[in-house]
């Protein structure tokens, strides 16, 4: 393998860690679903999708989400006040990895089921 070859590989790696720095953890890819799959979802919403998170983790993890810029929270001016979780711009780019991920687990489990 070349030098090059090399290099250009260590950065994809890098590249690779760098996501999975971001996406870390137990919830947020299943929190990303969540709000990708429904468009806006509300706290109770995301927390009743995603099996077994607490609320503080959620609150936690959505949070992370919104620093890192991949969700939105949106407060409505309702009685009592409503607030919607959705992607941003950026947060939609994800959807194309959350659909592939889908469909490779999709996949995993008839192979181990029928394996």
């Amino acid at each position: 393998m070349s030098n090059e070859c090399q290099i250009e590989h260590k950065k994809e790696i890098m590249a690779v860690h760098d996501t999975m720095d971001i996406l870390n953890g137990k919830w947020k890819i299943s929190i990303i679903s969540s709000i990708c799959y429904h468009n806006k979802r509300r706290f109770t919403d995301i927390l009743n999708d995603v099996n077994g998170i607490s609320n503080k983790m959620l609150s936690k993890e959505l949070k992370e989400l919104e620093i890192n810029k991949l969700i939105k929270r949106i407060v409505l001016d309702t009685q009592p006040v409503t607030i919607h979780y959705q992607l941003t711009e950026y947060g939609l780019t994800l959807k194309t990895i959350i659909n592939d991920l889908a469909e490779w687990g999709i996949k995993h489990r008839k192979v181990i089921i029928e394996g």
